[in-house]
């Protein structure tokens, strides 16, 4: 996991709730089937229940043919915790003991950020904490509301940029830069799991820290296979 610059402490100071990780067994031992290692590294109770969500809903083994082109044994769909509601919580546990309590918003790239950004802000109201959501458009709209972001960002924010998985690093990238041009700062990105292992450098030559919830490798899996 990559830490974001020296100049930042993280993860930031938060209150946390215990009701979240004990919505599933943490466990490690469990077998998931083929191609999953049963020696997983040790989590934080809150990434290995988050962590057990994804192998269990999310992780699936066979022959499959990625996005970019590459083969691969195994294929990664996060939006199925992302969109379930006890996978909700366990998200947004582990995304709120990340994101600084000075964070004004949170968004990403339509469609694979919108399940991550509106479930994490959904469940810091609950917290009393107020964390307005927003999507970056793939294309400006012409129209109405005209630009690429829409929902409730303000110029001036600071932003957590998020996304499901990423494998390059483009998508969230892409958002930083829209959100840029719309006069907001870009922070941190997160995403539930690091399938890649490259956004680390790419971010941080963009100048975001970028703090994944899970990698590939918690998932007993190795980055680009």
């Amino acid at each position: 996991m990559c830490l974001p610059p020296t100049e930042h402490t993280w993860p930031p100071s938060r209150k946390r709730c215990s009701c979240a990780t004990s919505v599933l067994s943490s466990s490690s031992a469990t077998r998931y089937g083929a191609g999953v290692s049963s020696e997983l590294p040790p989590l934080d109770p809150a990434r290995a229940a988050l962590r057990e969500h994804v192998l269990r809903y999310a992780v699936r083994t066979g022959d499959f043919t990625l996005k970019s082109g590459a083969k691969s044994s195994w294929f990664l769909d996060t939006k199925q915790t992302a969109c379930r509601p006890d996978g909700v919580l366990l998200m947004a546990e582990v995304a709120l003991s990340l994101i600084p309590s000075d964070i004004d918003a949170i968004g990403g790239l339509t469609m694979g950020a919108d399940p991550v950004a509106f479930g994490i802000a959904a469940v810091a109201a609950t917290r009393g904490l107020h964390l307005r959501s927003f999507s970056v458009r793939k294309e400006a709209k012409d129209h109405g509301v005209t630009g690429r972001i829409a929902g409730a960002l303000q110029p001036g924010d600071r932003v957590v940029i998020t996304e499901d998985t990423v494998t390059r690093g483009t998508s969230p990238l892409e958002a930083v830069e829209a959100v840029r041009a719309f006069g907001a700062e870009p922070v941190l990105i997160t995403v539930i799991v690091d399938r890649g292992g490259t956004c680390a450098a790419m971010a941080a030559a963009a100048g975001v820290a970028f703090v994944p919830m899970l990698t590939a490798l918690d998932l007993g899996f190795n980055y680009g296979t």
